[in-house]
């Protein structure tokens, strides 16, 4: 049986490409998109797909608060984040809402592949820049030793 993915995205092209890409594999269909975040929610809580790809800047609602909705409403969905943004911020407010993996959008293809197949098998998976930064922040709060 296939992974089912949801897309949302703001940007029709990377939508589209996210799809040329993912249905490339043949454990993998995309089974919908959104191009904000309410959108998002609603067909996700009507779909029930096992993975999410979600980036935070979407108008109506963020990518955040749809992250926190989405958990809130279908549980067993998980969602990996794929943004621009790699603020500290940005990261842990992500994950504090039930984000199961984090990826720029600068990654190859085929970390976003890795990071679908992780997360549906219940991993989470953090592109190298963002798990370094998760790393520095949590020796900051820690005063742990570098």
């Amino acid at each position: 049986m296939p992974i089912t993915v949801f897309i949302a995205d703001d940007h029709p092209v990377m939508c589209e490409g996210l799809t040329l890409l993912l249905h490339t594999h043949e454990d993998i269909r995309v089974v919908g998109m959104a191009s904000n975040g309410r959108d998002a929610v609603r067909q996700v809580s009507q779909l029930h797909p096992n993975v999410v790809i979600a980036d935070i800047a979407m108008p109506e609602m963020n990518g955040i608060e749809a992250t926190r909705q989405i958990g809130e409403r279908c549980p067993d969905t998980r969602v990996v984040i794929l943004s621009m943004h790699s603020t500290p911020d940005h990261i842990f407010d992500a994950l504090e809402a039930g984000a199961r993996g984090y990826l720029l959008k600068e990654s190859a293809g085929s970390e976003i592949v890795d990071a679908v197949r992780a997360v549906h098998a219940g991993k989470r998976y953090l592109c190298q820049k963002i798990a370094a930064i998760v790393a520095e922040q949590v020796t900051r709060r820690t005063g742990a030793n570098p």
